[in-house]
């Protein structure tokens, strides 16, 4: 077996850097509101200290352990089966600012609809795998993609989480386009998607409220455009280079959630349009970095599963930044390695250790398969040099590797 190389550094750095880049971007959002809850200006950033190290523990872990495990049947099956019950289960608490998304335990709080942005890849990116050649059929493939889909993505709204629900949705529509469905396929999704969303907008009149403060924020500045409003205004504060770590004053309990959905808005007052264009660059370092990995992948589960988990990272991010700029209506989102949130960094972390492996076992497999075909030619060379026929297994048409487990047509 060919050797393993080492991590993808530019890959681990870029996650690594931006959930530190988190603990301390949650302290300077968050100290105001914790001295005032609960008496300390630590108390938001020591907890998110301790997930940070927690997911960091859990990304280097993952990193080591093979990812082909996750594409056995039982494994598949159970986090299917845990992911509905739990999305389930969260309907049994209490909810919290009139969302029940979190499972409650003692001191601890869980949210299942991260699960389920993970567990939706890995299903995906098995029954995507077995059905190698038949990415076009409608029953076999398209429909059974759809209905988990679906099943996900609806509990998710039911919490009620739209944001998420869509995210579900985009990594469904990038996976099934990556792996060769048909466009008329896609099309249907898309189509079922916009039509669920639209219903549940003219089903819920917060969130028409919602669409409205986007349209026109300055009408009711102090009610349902007050977020839009208090935004925009923490962006627009920081200009360039920003008023200085810690010095930002919308975070002072005029901006809502300033150290979860927006914190993005405090990056921007406090560092300027440096630090939220440094952000952004290092989010497209590890699109780059993630994509390079799942094209190396030695398998068509890896490359799928890659794909998936890097398009849940980065669409969400970018749609997080969206809302804080208002080119999108507002929605409870939280910026992924940044936002404060326990479940949401251990989850996110481990999801990029095994991101972390994929990108090693396809440099291994890469680098083995180039050996075998490099000694295939010297095989083939020294046999015409002595005017013998080459063996039958050396004859064969050269498949590019990193083609070579790719279905036809793709």
């Amino acid at each position: 077996m060919a050797r393993k190389l080492q991590t993808d550094e530019w890959l681990f750095a870029a996650a690594a850097g931006l959930a530190l880049f988190g603990v301390v971007m949650v302290y300077s959002a968050s100290a105001d509101i914790g001295f005032q809850q609960f008496g300390s200006q630590y108390y938001y950033v020591k907890r998110q200290a301790l997930w940070t190290i927690a997911g960091l523990a859990a990304m280097l872990v993952a990193s080591q352990v093979d990812y082909r495990v996750l594409n056995r049947r039982y494994v598949v099956a159970g986090a299917l089966a845990l992911t509905v019950a739990l999305l389930c289960a969260v309907f049994a608490f209490q909810p919290v600012n009139g969302a029940r998304r979190w499972i409650k335990l003692g001191g601890a709080s869980f949210q299942p609809s991260e699960v389920s942005k993970i567990v939706l890849a890995i299903f995906l990116a098995r029954l995507l795998e077995r059905r190698a050649g038949e990415e076009g059929s409608f029953l076999r493939t398209f429909v059974p993609c759809l209905a988990v889909t679906g099943l996900l993505a609806a509990l998710v709204a039911k919490e009620p989480d739209l944001g998420t629900a869509m995210m579900l949705g985009t990594v469904c529509l990038v996976m099934l386009y990556v792996a060769g469905a048909r466009l008329a396929h896609l099309g249907l999704l898309g189509g079922l998607g916009s039509a669920g969303v639209v219903l549940m907008l003219i089903t819920s009149p917060w969130r028409m409220g919602r669409i409205m403060a986007y349209l026109h924020p300055w009408d009711d500045a102090q009610g349902k455009g007050f977020q839009v409003v208090q935004s925009l205004i923490a962006v627009g504060s920081g200009g360039a280079h920003g008023v200085g770590f810690a010095e930002g004053r919308q975070k002072m309990f005029f901006l809502p959630f300033a150290h979860s959905d927006y914190i993005f808005a405090v990056v921007g007052e406090e560092l300027g349009l440096v630090g939220g264009l440094t952000v952004l660059l290092i989010f497209a370092l590890f699109l780059w970095r993630g994509v390079r990995a799942c094209l190396r992948a030695p398998d068509r589960f890896g490359m799928l599963l890659g794909l998936g988990i890097v398009t849940g990272i980065v669409a969400q991010a970018l749609f997080n930044m969206s809302v804080v700029l208002s080119l999108v209506p507002s929605k409870g989102i939280p910026l992924p390695f940044i936002s404060y949130g326990g479940s949401s960094m251990l989850l996110t972390l481990g999801a990029v250790g095994v991101l972390l492996n994929i990108s090693q076992q396809g440099t291994d497999a890469t680098g083995a398969a180039l050996l075998r075909r490099g000694e295939a030619e010297r095989i083939v060379d020294a046999a015409r040099n002595v005017g013998a026929r080459p063996a039958a297994a050396t004859t064969r048409p050269r498949v590019p590797v990193s083609q070579a487990w790719r279905p036809e047509g793709r």
